[in-house]
């Protein structure tokens, strides 16, 4: 499962007018970005090694770059929030997630960019069949 398959199912959320992955220069307001997110410890491998795991995760930060209003940007934040909440099944890139785990209590302030908009981030690790 990579960055921009999450990215395209983000997208059919609902929530956002642009979507991306990595560093995009010059964002556009209510985007929404996917990143990996950097996690500790080593690699979750069953007993008899690669071939014996049926699991694998992707810890990735949701970046929900609104606009110049911060109450709006915490609104589109806590949409976006309440449908991760809500998801009943789910399948990435053929690959059937088993478990969808919000790290974050809400989504979370980060302040606005160089040019005044406001950001928040969502922090999500997908489990899902290898």
């Amino acid at each position: 499962m990579e960055l921009a398959d999450i990215k395209d199912w983000i997208k059919t959320l609902g929530v956002g007018n642009h979507f991306y992955i990595g560093k995009l220069e010059n964002k556009k307001e209510r985007s929404i970005g996917v990143y990996q997110r950097q996690i500790s410890g080593g690699a979750n491998i069953a007993l008899g090694g690669l071939d014996n795991t049926k699991t694998a995760s992707k810890a990735v930060s949701i970046l929900i770059h609104w606009d110049k209003y911060a109450n709006e940007t915490e609104e589109a934040a806590q949409t976006l929030y309440d449908k991760l909440l809500h998801v009943t099944d789910l399948s990435i890139a053929g690959k059937h997630v088993d478990y969808l785990r919000l790290d974050v209590p809400e989504p979370i302030d980060v302040g606005t960019d160089n040019n005044g908009v406001y950001e928040r981030v969502i922090w999500l690790t997908l489990h899902y069949e290898r």
